[in-house]
Parts: C-alpha cells; structure tokens; sequence
C-alpha cells in the first residue's frame, strides 16, 4: 500500500467502496419519502382521538400528503431509472440480496398503499384532494360498505406492513453503520453527496 493512502481508505477500497455517494436528489427523496410515511401513519393512527372538526382536518391533511408521496414515490423512480446516478455497492452475496429485495419490497409496498388510498378515498364517493388546490375525482362512484370496508381493511394493513418494513431497513441501516462500520447509511445522510 502507498504511504499517501490512509489505512482506512485503503480498506474501505478494498471492500468495494469507491468513496461514491448519493446525489442530492436521490438523498432528498429517500428522507422525503421516510418524513411522509411517518407523518401519513401517525396521522392514520390518531385521528380517532379528536373531535370531528379536527379528525376531518387530519384526514384531509392525509390524502393530501398521500398524493404528494405519489409524487415523490414517481420522481424516485424515474430518477432511478435515469442513467448517471447508480452508486457503487458496497455490500456482497446475501447481503446485497436482502438489501435489494427490501427495496424492492419497500416500492411496492409504497405503490400499493398510494393506489389503496386513492381507491378507498373514491369508493367513499370522494375525490382525492391536494389541499383544496386541485382534485381527482373517482373513475366510479360510491361502493357498498363492504367493498369499502375491505379497501379501508387493505390500506391499514399495508400502512402496518409498510411501517414494520422499513423499520427492519433502519434497524439494517444501522446495523452497517455501528456494527459493520462501513458507509452504507453514511452514503444516504444529508450532507453526504459531494
């Protein structure tokens, strides 16, 4: 090893780590996306508890920042899709499976909630309001209470789903960081992208 190359950036090399990190955008996005799911299910969570001025407020607020997690589950997509802004991996074998395969999950999960909440907000007849600036209406009308009641069923189940997914992708966030030491959650902190 060269003299001018610290130890531990001679090891970080070694184990397949260039020193790249995420862009931006990709940084703003993935803590975009973890704010709203946070917000969404303490939102869906709580309301019960108020009086029905403020219960209406929260649900408001709710499918209103569920059509702005449409959109930044959308712009991720696309801006991961668009060429120029892969990051190296710097994980191996089951590991790197893993973390895939809970991404993966992670987007389907997103996507299947969004389109449970459009569907549950129409099948009660609504359209789906953006904080009274614009709406969507429903491509049908009213359903019967037990397709609602499922479609409602469905949307709560995902958020518990969703939420249990993502804590297991933080506890292995940082499991990499405290344990592994290496610069897998470091990539991802605001800040990082050079």
């Amino acid at each position: 090893m060269p003299d001018n190359i610290p130890f531990d950036t001679a090891t970080r090399i070694a184990a397949g780590d260039d020193g790249t990190t995420y862009d931006n955008v990709s940084i703003s996005l993935h803590w975009s996306t973890a704010l709203l799911v946070i917000v969404q299910f303490a939102l869906g969570q709580t309301w019960d508890w108020f009086a029905k001025p403020t219960r209406q407020v929260m649900e408001s607020t709710h499918v209103s920042l569920g059509m702005l997690l449409a959109a930044v589950i959308v712009a991720r997509l696309i801006w991961r899709l668009m060429p120029g802004h892969e990051v190296t991996e710097i994980t191996s074998g089951w590991i790197r499976t893993a973390s895939r395969s809970v991404h993966l999950l992670l987007y389907a999960l997103l996507i299947g909630e969004v389109v449970l909440g459009f569907g549950w907000r129409w099948a009660q007849g609504h359209s789906v309001d953006f904080f009274g600036l614009f709406a969507i209406p429903g491509p049908y009308g009213q359903l019967d209470r037990p397709a609602r009641g499922l479609l409602k069923e469905l949307h709560e189940w995902g958020a518990w789903i969703i939420i249990s997914v993502a804590g297991v992708h933080a506890l292995g966030a940082l499991y990499h960081h405290y344990v592994l030491k290496d610069r897998v959650l470091a990539r991802m902190l605001p800040g990082a992208a050079r």
